[in-house]
Protein backbone atom coordinates (compact mmCIF):
# COMPACT_ATOMS: atom_id res chain seq x y z
CA UNK A 1 0.00 0.00 0.00
CA UNK A 2 1.25 3.21 -0.98
CA UNK A 3 1.88 6.09 1.13
CA UNK A 4 -1.33 7.77 -0.99
CA UNK A 5 -3.01 4.88 -0.10
CA UNK A 6 -2.56 4.44 3.17
CA UNK A 7 -3.74 8.47 4.09
CA UNK A 8 -7.13 7.57 1.81
CA UNK A 9 -7.45 4.83 4.10
CA UNK A 10 -6.92 6.33 7.54
CA UNK A 11 -9.25 9.05 6.38
CA UNK A 12 -12.10 7.10 5.02
CA UNK A 13 -11.78 4.04 7.30
CA UNK A 14 -11.99 5.83 10.61
CA UNK A 15 -15.26 6.15 10.84
CA UNK A 16 -15.98 2.52 9.88
CA UNK A 17 -13.57 1.90 13.05
CA UNK A 18 -15.13 3.96 15.26
CA UNK A 19 -18.50 2.02 14.60
CA UNK A 20 -16.95 -0.89 14.83
CA UNK A 21 -15.32 -0.45 17.87
CA UNK A 22 -18.74 1.15 19.36
CA UNK A 23 -20.40 -2.42 18.42
CA UNK A 24 -18.36 -4.28 19.75
CA UNK A 25 -17.86 -2.77 23.45
CA UNK A 26 -21.21 -1.21 23.37
CA UNK A 27 -23.89 -3.30 21.52
CA UNK A 28 -22.38 -6.70 22.29
CA UNK A 29 -23.90 -7.86 25.23
CA UNK A 30 -20.83 -8.29 27.87
CA UNK A 31 -20.75 -11.66 28.38
CA UNK A 32 -20.39 -12.69 24.77
CA UNK A 33 -17.04 -13.00 23.58
CA UNK A 34 -16.58 -11.25 20.50
CA UNK A 35 -13.52 -13.12 19.90
CA UNK A 36 -16.20 -16.52 19.96
CA UNK A 37 -19.03 -14.99 18.38
CA UNK A 38 -20.68 -18.05 17.38
CA UNK A 39 -20.84 -19.88 20.21
CA UNK A 40 -24.45 -21.17 21.03
CA UNK A 41 -25.78 -19.09 23.84
CA UNK A 42 -26.91 -21.88 27.39
CA UNK A 43 -30.50 -21.63 27.99
CA UNK A 44 -31.19 -19.60 31.14
CA UNK A 45 -27.83 -17.18 30.70
CA UNK A 46 -29.08 -14.87 28.47
CA UNK A 47 -32.35 -13.78 26.67
CA UNK A 48 -31.95 -14.46 23.01
CA UNK A 49 -34.12 -12.44 21.74
CA UNK A 50 -33.82 -9.52 24.14
CA UNK A 51 -29.78 -9.58 22.95
CA UNK A 52 -30.64 -9.63 19.59
CA UNK A 53 -33.08 -6.22 19.55
CA UNK A 54 -29.73 -4.77 21.94
CA UNK A 55 -27.44 -5.70 18.83
CA UNK A 56 -29.50 -4.42 16.61
CA UNK A 57 -29.81 -0.51 17.86
CA UNK A 58 -27.58 1.08 15.13
CA UNK A 59 -30.37 -0.06 12.79
CA UNK A 60 -33.80 1.70 13.24
CA UNK A 61 -37.43 0.49 11.33
CA UNK A 62 -38.56 2.24 8.55
CA UNK A 63 -41.06 4.88 9.95
CA UNK A 64 -44.88 4.46 8.25
CA UNK A 65 -46.19 7.43 6.90
CA UNK A 66 -49.36 8.73 7.37
CA UNK A 67 -52.47 8.50 4.74
CA UNK A 68 -51.95 12.78 4.99
CA UNK A 69 -48.40 12.62 4.21
CA UNK A 70 -48.68 10.26 1.24
CA UNK A 71 -51.79 11.75 -0.54
CA UNK A 72 -50.97 15.63 0.54
CA UNK A 73 -51.43 17.28 -3.13
CA UNK A 74 -47.53 17.97 -3.73
CA UNK A 75 -47.12 14.67 -3.44
CA UNK A 76 -49.91 13.54 -5.83
CA UNK A 77 -48.47 15.67 -7.94
CA UNK A 78 -45.01 14.60 -8.19
CA UNK A 79 -46.12 11.38 -8.50
CA UNK A 80 -47.87 12.09 -11.81
CA UNK A 81 -44.94 13.82 -13.39
CA UNK A 82 -42.63 11.09 -12.01
CA UNK A 83 -44.79 8.55 -14.43
CA UNK A 84 -44.99 11.08 -17.19
CA UNK A 85 -42.31 10.23 -20.39
CA UNK A 86 -42.87 13.90 -21.84
CA UNK A 87 -40.04 15.37 -19.33
CA UNK A 88 -37.92 13.31 -21.83
CA UNK A 89 -36.29 14.34 -24.55
CA UNK A 90 -38.36 11.92 -26.79
CA UNK A 91 -41.29 11.42 -24.84
CA UNK A 92 -40.57 7.79 -24.44
CA UNK A 93 -38.77 7.76 -20.92
CA UNK A 94 -39.81 8.86 -17.80
CA UNK A 95 -38.45 8.56 -14.36
CA UNK A 96 -41.14 5.34 -13.46
CA UNK A 97 -39.05 3.48 -16.79
CA UNK A 98 -35.91 3.30 -14.64
CA UNK A 99 -37.28 2.82 -11.13
CA UNK A 100 -40.40 0.29 -11.58
CA UNK A 101 -42.25 0.72 -8.87
CA UNK A 102 -44.36 -2.11 -8.83
CA UNK A 103 -41.02 -4.11 -8.40
CA UNK A 104 -37.63 -3.14 -6.54
CA UNK A 105 -37.67 0.50 -7.60
CA UNK A 106 -34.80 -0.26 -10.06
CA UNK A 107 -34.59 -1.54 -13.51
CA UNK A 108 -32.62 -5.05 -12.99
CA UNK A 109 -29.91 -4.60 -15.50
CA UNK A 110 -26.39 -4.20 -15.05
CA UNK A 111 -25.92 -0.67 -16.30
CA UNK A 112 -29.07 1.79 -16.74
CA UNK A 113 -30.96 2.02 -20.44
CA UNK A 114 -31.78 5.71 -21.17
CA UNK A 115 -33.73 7.53 -24.36
CA UNK A 116 -32.53 5.49 -27.69
CA UNK A 117 -31.44 2.65 -25.76
CA UNK A 118 -28.15 4.85 -24.75
CA UNK A 119 -26.27 3.12 -22.23
CA UNK A 120 -25.55 4.92 -19.21
CA UNK A 121 -22.57 4.64 -16.97
CA UNK A 122 -23.70 3.28 -13.49
CA UNK A 123 -25.83 0.58 -12.27
CA UNK A 124 -29.87 1.92 -11.43
CA UNK A 125 -30.29 2.95 -7.60
CA UNK A 126 -33.11 1.61 -6.08
CA UNK A 127 -35.08 4.89 -5.30
CA UNK A 128 -37.28 3.15 -2.22
CA UNK A 129 -35.77 4.68 1.00
CA UNK A 130 -33.61 7.29 -0.74
CA UNK A 131 -34.90 10.08 1.39
CA UNK A 132 -32.65 7.97 4.13
CA UNK A 133 -29.49 8.78 1.96
CA UNK A 134 -27.60 11.44 2.87
CA UNK A 135 -26.82 12.09 -0.52
CA UNK A 136 -27.57 11.00 -3.94
CA UNK A 137 -26.38 8.92 -6.73
CA UNK A 138 -23.25 6.64 -6.14
CA UNK A 139 -20.97 9.59 -6.22
CA UNK A 140 -22.87 11.61 -3.80
CA UNK A 141 -22.94 14.20 -6.45
CA UNK A 142 -26.59 15.96 -5.41
CA UNK A 143 -27.49 16.55 -1.94
CA UNK A 144 -31.00 16.63 -2.10
CA UNK A 145 -33.71 14.91 -3.42
CA UNK A 146 -35.09 17.81 -5.54
CA UNK A 147 -31.22 19.19 -6.52
CA UNK A 148 -30.97 14.84 -8.11
CA UNK A 149 -33.75 15.09 -10.42
CA UNK A 150 -32.05 17.25 -12.79
CA UNK A 151 -29.54 14.72 -13.12
CA UNK A 152 -31.47 12.20 -15.13
CA UNK A 153 -33.72 14.42 -16.76
CA UNK A 154 -30.87 16.28 -18.91
CA UNK A 155 -28.21 13.26 -18.93
CA UNK A 156 -27.57 12.56 -23.14
CA UNK A 157 -27.81 8.79 -21.17
CA UNK A 158 -30.67 9.07 -19.11
CA UNK A 159 -33.65 11.67 -20.49
CA UNK A 160 -32.09 13.15 -22.78
CA UNK A 161 -33.98 16.15 -22.14
CA UNK A 162 -33.91 19.90 -20.82
CA UNK A 163 -35.62 21.99 -18.23
CA UNK A 164 -37.22 24.19 -21.28
CA UNK A 165 -38.84 21.28 -22.79
CA UNK A 166 -40.08 19.94 -19.47
CA UNK A 167 -41.20 23.08 -18.32
CA UNK A 168 -43.14 23.88 -22.06
CA UNK A 169 -44.49 20.14 -21.99
CA UNK A 170 -46.13 20.43 -18.36
CA UNK A 171 -47.11 23.95 -18.96
CA UNK A 172 -49.01 22.82 -22.22
CA UNK A 173 -51.27 20.57 -20.11
CA UNK A 174 -54.44 22.01 -19.02
CA UNK A 175 -54.73 19.16 -15.80
CA UNK A 176 -51.11 19.96 -14.65
CA UNK A 177 -52.01 23.76 -15.47
CA UNK A 178 -54.65 23.56 -12.63
CA UNK A 179 -52.43 21.39 -10.09
CA UNK A 180 -49.53 24.20 -10.30
CA UNK A 181 -51.87 27.13 -9.74
CA UNK A 182 -53.46 25.13 -6.52
CA UNK A 183 -49.99 23.45 -5.23
CA UNK A 184 -47.37 26.47 -6.63
CA UNK A 185 -49.40 29.83 -7.32
CA UNK A 186 -49.47 28.66 -11.02
CA UNK A 187 -45.25 28.65 -11.15
CA UNK A 188 -44.27 25.37 -13.67
CA UNK A 189 -40.52 25.88 -13.44
CA UNK A 190 -37.32 23.37 -12.75
CA UNK A 191 -37.89 24.31 -8.85
CA UNK A 192 -41.79 23.41 -9.39
CA UNK A 193 -41.31 20.32 -11.01
CA UNK A 194 -38.24 18.93 -8.97
CA UNK A 195 -40.12 19.82 -5.52
CA UNK A 196 -43.13 18.01 -6.68
CA UNK A 197 -40.96 15.11 -7.44
CA UNK A 198 -38.81 14.94 -4.76
CA UNK A 199 -41.85 15.19 -2.45
CA UNK A 200 -43.06 11.81 -4.22
CA UNK A 201 -40.08 10.28 -3.79
CA UNK A 202 -39.64 11.31 0.28
CA UNK A 203 -42.68 9.08 0.54
CA UNK A 204 -41.33 5.93 -1.25
CA UNK A 205 -40.63 3.93 2.13
CA UNK A 206 -40.51 0.51 2.37
CA UNK A 207 -41.89 -0.47 6.00
CA UNK A 208 -42.74 -4.11 7.82
CA UNK A 209 -39.74 -5.79 6.60
CA UNK A 210 -39.73 -8.66 8.68
CA UNK A 211 -36.50 -7.52 10.67
CA UNK A 212 -38.63 -4.05 11.62
CA UNK A 213 -41.72 -6.15 13.19
CA UNK A 214 -38.48 -7.95 15.01
CA UNK A 215 -37.45 -4.72 16.11
CA UNK A 216 -40.93 -3.85 16.98
CA UNK A 217 -40.85 -6.85 19.18
CA UNK A 218 -42.40 -9.79 16.77
CA UNK A 219 -39.94 -12.31 18.15
CA UNK A 220 -41.29 -14.60 15.23
CA UNK A 221 -40.55 -12.10 12.04
CA UNK A 222 -37.57 -13.45 11.16
CA UNK A 223 -35.85 -17.25 10.95
CA UNK A 224 -33.24 -18.74 13.08
CA UNK A 225 -30.85 -18.41 10.16
CA UNK A 226 -31.69 -14.48 9.66
CA UNK A 227 -30.87 -14.05 13.59
CA UNK A 228 -27.34 -16.21 12.74
CA UNK A 229 -26.75 -14.11 9.67
CA UNK A 230 -27.60 -10.96 11.25
CA UNK A 231 -24.90 -11.95 14.07
CA UNK A 232 -22.37 -12.65 11.65
CA UNK A 233 -22.94 -9.17 9.87
CA UNK A 234 -22.17 -8.21 13.36
CA UNK A 235 -19.56 -9.61 14.21
CA UNK A 236 -17.41 -9.74 10.59
CA UNK A 237 -18.06 -5.71 10.86
CA UNK A 238 -20.52 -5.35 8.33
CA UNK A 239 -22.42 -2.82 9.89
CA UNK A 240 -19.99 -0.79 10.80
CA UNK A 241 -20.55 0.29 6.88
CA UNK A 242 -24.36 -0.20 6.96
CA UNK A 243 -26.51 1.07 10.21
CA UNK A 244 -29.19 3.70 10.61
CA UNK A 245 -32.61 3.54 9.02
CA UNK A 246 -31.36 2.45 5.86
CA UNK A 247 -28.92 -0.23 6.85
CA UNK A 248 -26.22 2.53 4.76
CA UNK A 249 -26.32 5.58 2.65
CA UNK A 250 -25.09 7.96 5.42
CA UNK A 251 -21.73 8.44 4.54
CA UNK A 252 -18.90 7.73 1.82
CA UNK A 253 -16.37 5.07 1.65
CA UNK A 254 -13.61 3.55 -0.71
CA UNK A 255 -14.55 0.45 -2.57
CA UNK A 256 -11.56 -1.80 -2.09
CA UNK A 257 -10.21 -0.62 1.13
CA UNK A 258 -8.60 -3.71 1.80
CA UNK A 259 -7.80 -4.61 -2.13
CA UNK A 260 -7.59 -3.25 -5.62
CA UNK A 261 -11.21 -4.41 -6.70
CA UNK A 262 -10.32 -2.27 -10.10
CA UNK A 263 -7.45 -4.29 -10.54
CA UNK A 264 -8.45 -7.32 -10.04
CA UNK A 265 -12.01 -6.70 -12.15
CA UNK A 266 -10.31 -4.85 -15.39
CA UNK A 267 -11.24 -2.33 -18.10
CA UNK A 268 -11.51 0.58 -16.19
CA UNK A 269 -14.08 3.20 -16.65
CA UNK A 270 -14.45 6.98 -15.73
CA UNK A 271 -17.50 5.72 -13.48
CA UNK A 272 -15.25 3.39 -11.19
CA UNK A 273 -13.50 7.06 -10.28
CA UNK A 274 -16.40 7.93 -8.19
CA UNK A 275 -16.62 10.72 -5.54
CA UNK A 276 -13.08 11.52 -7.85
CA UNK A 277 -15.06 12.85 -11.05
CA UNK A 278 -17.43 15.26 -8.38
CA UNK A 279 -14.63 16.82 -6.52
CA UNK A 280 -11.06 16.06 -8.21
CA UNK A 281 -9.12 15.32 -5.12
CA UNK A 282 -7.14 12.12 -4.87
CA UNK A 283 -8.33 10.83 -1.81
CA UNK A 284 -11.57 10.85 -3.59
CA UNK A 285 -10.49 8.15 -6.18
CA UNK A 286 -12.72 5.09 -5.98
CA UNK A 287 -14.93 6.79 -3.30
CA UNK A 288 -18.37 5.69 -3.51
CA UNK A 289 -21.69 6.61 -1.17
CA UNK A 290 -22.14 3.33 0.96
CA UNK A 291 -25.26 1.73 -0.49
CA UNK A 292 -28.35 1.35 1.80
CA UNK A 293 -29.32 -2.36 2.30
CA UNK A 294 -32.92 -2.32 2.18
CA UNK A 295 -34.27 -4.66 -0.22
CA UNK A 296 -30.83 -5.70 -0.98
CA UNK A 297 -32.47 -9.00 -1.83
CA UNK A 298 -34.60 -7.76 -4.75
CA UNK A 299 -32.70 -5.38 -6.79
CA UNK A 300 -29.58 -7.28 -8.06
CA UNK A 301 -27.13 -7.06 -9.47
CA UNK A 302 -25.32 -5.00 -7.40
CA UNK A 303 -22.33 -2.40 -6.98
CA UNK A 304 -22.13 0.89 -9.17
CA UNK A 305 -20.95 -1.36 -12.33
CA UNK A 306 -23.46 -4.16 -12.08
CA UNK A 307 -20.68 -6.56 -11.66
CA UNK A 308 -22.21 -9.15 -9.04
CA UNK A 309 -24.94 -10.50 -10.85
CA UNK A 310 -26.06 -12.56 -7.00
CA UNK A 311 -26.37 -11.18 -3.55
CA UNK A 312 -24.32 -13.87 -2.91
CA UNK A 313 -21.36 -12.85 -5.28
CA UNK A 314 -21.77 -9.24 -3.72
CA UNK A 315 -21.58 -10.44 -0.39
CA UNK A 316 -18.56 -12.05 -0.95
CA UNK A 317 -16.89 -9.25 -3.00
CA UNK A 318 -17.51 -7.19 -0.10
CA UNK A 319 -15.80 -9.58 2.54
CA UNK A 320 -12.74 -9.59 0.46
CA UNK A 321 -12.47 -6.46 -0.73
CA UNK A 322 -14.08 -4.35 2.23
CA UNK A 323 -12.70 -6.70 5.50
CA UNK A 324 -9.94 -8.86 4.30
CA UNK A 325 -11.94 -11.97 4.63
CA UNK A 326 -12.74 -15.03 2.54
CA UNK A 327 -16.54 -16.14 3.93
CA UNK A 328 -17.95 -19.48 4.08
CA UNK A 329 -20.06 -20.84 2.38
CA UNK A 330 -22.59 -20.86 5.51
CA UNK A 331 -21.43 -17.49 6.23
CA UNK A 332 -22.78 -16.41 3.11
CA UNK A 333 -25.67 -17.89 3.18
CA UNK A 334 -26.73 -16.74 6.77
CA UNK A 335 -25.69 -13.25 5.95
CA UNK A 336 -28.10 -13.33 2.43
CA UNK A 337 -30.74 -14.93 5.14
CA UNK A 338 -30.73 -11.70 7.85
CA UNK A 339 -30.23 -9.93 4.07
CA UNK A 340 -33.46 -11.04 3.16
CA UNK A 341 -35.04 -10.11 6.04
CA UNK A 342 -34.70 -6.47 5.51
CA UNK A 343 -37.32 -6.72 2.05
CA UNK A 344 -40.43 -4.20 3.07
CA UNK A 345 -43.43 -3.39 1.47
CA UNK A 346 -44.49 -0.82 -0.90
CA UNK A 347 -48.13 0.13 -0.82
CA UNK A 348 -49.08 -3.29 0.91
CA UNK A 349 -47.41 -5.64 -1.37
CA UNK A 350 -43.90 -7.17 -0.81
CA UNK A 351 -41.37 -6.17 -2.93
CA UNK A 352 -40.03 -8.42 -5.62
CA UNK A 353 -36.90 -8.45 -8.43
Amino acid sequence: MTRKDQLHFLLYGSLALLAAIFVTLILLPSNESASSPFVPEEDGILDKERSMRERSSMILPIPVLTKEELRSGKVLLGEKLFHDPRLSGDGTISCASCHNLSRSGADGRAIAVGAGNAIGEFNTPTVFNAVFNFRQFWDGRADTLATQVSGPLTNIAEMASSWTIAVRRVSEDSEYRKAFKREYGGEISERTISDAIARFGSTLHTPNAPFDRFLNGDDAAISDEAREGYRRFIDYGCISCHQGVNVGGNFFQRFGVMGDYFADRGNPTKADLGRYNVTGLEEDRYVFKVPGLRNVAVTAPYFHDGSADTLDKAIEIMARYQLERELSEEDRRLIAAFLESLTGEYRGERLKP
